[in-house]
């Protein structure tokens, strides 16, 4: 369980959470847990090129990075998207875009600024 004292995700949390969305098909396996709801692996295998071994270690590193759980039923693992980790997501890079619309207005006026002589 992660313990946090500000609402946004220090460096040393937020890396592997990025690591995992930095890859096209765990990215598209999120979007469609998102998209359609819990979903078994065979499910999300479907009609693509990527073996169900493939599938299953990329849903295993999404679940490290806490994005995504899975539930046993009968035989199936079911997994499903972990929403909080998406905030803390959405938060870091709020928190990134705010620093730097404030260094663009920091940048902005001082260009338009007067000169002093």
């Amino acid at each position: 369980m992660r313990a946090s004292s500000s609402p946004t995700p220090d460096l040393e949390e937020a890396a592997p959470l990025f690591a995992a969305l930095g890859d096209p098909t765990r990215l598209q396996l999120l979007a469609r847990l998102s998209a359609e709801g819990p979903r078994s692996t065979s499910h999300l295998q479907g009609p693509t090129a990527v073996s169900r071994q493939a599938i299953s270690k990329h849903l295993e590193v999404l679940g490290a990075a806490g994005l995504v759980a899975s539930s046993r039923h009968g035989r199936e693992r079911i997994w499903a998207v972990q929403p909080a980790r998406l905030a803390e997501a959405h938060a870091y890079l709020a928190q990134i875009s705010a620093q730097w619309d404030a260094a663009l207005e920091r940048l902005q006026a001082f260009v338009e600024a007067p000169e002093s002589e």
